[in-house]
């Protein structure tokens, strides 16, 4: 991880030091083992931790080295669906319940931050989806409605008001989300480290989980060094999964992300580029999103995996985009990129799975991780002690299917991504002539 300077860029350059975890030597014996120190892990450990449970927590890697500490850092409330098609597609029970969770997940990010006192360069004042063209200002109009249906504190921008707000005119309008914000998303993820360490927790780093035992009344965990033996398991692996659970992993179609950081930006420019502090994304299919880290850079990303012919592709686009949104960006250079998978399901919804006696897994992001995994681990704390019951889970529990053609799928993400990049370039590059 400190090692590729693409796997974590400007994140791993810019968290606090991560906690001190060694690898696991020998037996240990814990009522929980937590697999996967990302948010949902290690949110599960905090509240169980909290609450005197004995929780080990195995990591194949680091802290964060997967989603969790790789992502753009945005705090959104809901999923990438609109309220009326999760409703659709979960129900009105399942529906209702989640959208109600999630409506609140920011605010329970923040809630923690400030509990434990992270330095995650927390900022809670709403996100910006902006819409691109007519279709994107249909899109934005309707999921406008759907949540002030619901009573969420949410605002429709006109495009004059979303210019303000951007400092571009690249955009017909946009939905604020006051709910919302950003952080540091590997900081916070050690944020929730410390926190679980502090509690009790114990963290094991470089300690993959390489076979799994049912021992009757408790599961054993193998590593290479030692094993774990607990009656309850959490798999909070998500996008990162090993084949010990072969079908987990096989159901979600990966898709590659990249981030770039420019250097940090004079103050004048500073004032001109989302000046209110928000984060933004927008409605293309490939979209775009940006924010400010704490040091006045500005992180952009898009689609796409930097490696090979696509490291050249994505960053020489990205470049040129960041151009048109914002002229006066024109000879700004990059100093860090990065890139990491997000995990897609079928139909934008994440998945409930129970992957034998007393083993939970929450996974499927489609890229909203922070504030659902947030919740989702407390959620599976407050299962395990006992004060909710499977039933009360915001989701249902689900079979695990895995996805025809994945392979073919996840090429098309990635190439096409790459596709849509050069096309894109040339298009910006036209325009700017014209």
């Amino acid at each position: 991880m400190k090692a590729d300077q693409r796997s974590h860029g400007l994140w791993q350059a810019s968290a606090p030091p991560d906690p001190v975890c060694e690898r696991l030597q020998g037996p240990v014996q814990a009522d929980v083992a937590v697999i996967g120190a990302g948010f949902t892990g290690l949110s599960a450990a905090l509240h169980l931790a909290q609450a005197g449970v004995r929780v080990v927590v195995l990591e194949g890697a680091q802290i964060g080295f997967g989603g969790s500490g790789r992502n753009v850092g945005l705090v959104n409330a809901g999923l990438w669906l609109e309220p009326e098609a999760l409703l659709k597609t979960l129900g009105a029970h399942y529906g209702g319940r989640l959208l109600h969770l999630l409506s609140g997940a920011p605010a329970a990010v923040y809630e923690l931050v400030a509990q434990h006192r992270m330095d995650c360069q927390a900022v809670q004042t709403g996100t910006l989806h902006c819409a691109v063209g007519a279709g994107g200002l249909r899109n934005i109009r309707k999921r406008w409605r759907q949540w002030q249906d619901l009573g969420a504190p949410v605002e429709w921008l006109n495009q004059t008001q979303v210019a303000a707000a951007t400092g571009t005119t690249a955009y017909a309008g946009a939905l604020l989300d006051r709910r919302a914000g950003t952080l540091q998303p590997l900081a916070y993820v050690r944020g929730l480290a410390r926190a679980a360490i502090t509690a009790g927790a114990r963290i094991y780093e470089q300690s993959a989980v390489r076979r799994v035992e049912d021992g009757r009344t408790h599961w054993v965990l193998q590593t290479q060094d030692g094993e774990v033996l607990a009656p309850w398991v959490i798999v909070a692996t998500n996008a990162y999964t090993s084949e010990v659970w072969p079908d987990l992993p096989a159901e979600l179609v990966r898709l590659p992300y990249f981030n770039v950081a420019t250097q940090p930006l004079d103050a004048a420019l500073r004032a001109q580029i989302l000046p209110g502090g928000q984060g933004a994304w927008d409605t293309r299919s490939v979209l775009s999103s940006y924010r400010f880290d704490q040091a006045g850079r500005l992180v952009f990303g898009s689609v796409g995996a930097l490696r090979e012919r696509g490291r050249a592709i994505h960053t020489a686009w990205a470049q040129r985009a960041l151009q048109h949104l914002f002229p006066a960006l024109r000879h700004v250079q990059f100093d860090y990129e990065w890139y990491g998978w997000i995990g897609m399901t079928s139909d934008a919804v994440p998945r409930l799975h129970q992957l034998g006696r007393q083993v939970l897994s929450f996974s499927g992001y489609n890229g909203r991780g922070i504030a659902p995994g947030t919740v989702f681990g407390r959620e599976l704390a407050h299962l395990i002690l006992g004060r909710i019951k499977v039933e009360d889970l915001p989701l249902p529990v689900s079979p695990l299917k895995p996805v025809p053609c994945k392979p073919v799928k996840e090429a098309v993400y990635e190439y096409g991504a790459q596709l849509a990049h050069l096309v894109g370039a040339r298009s910006v590059q036209g325009q700017r002539r014209s």
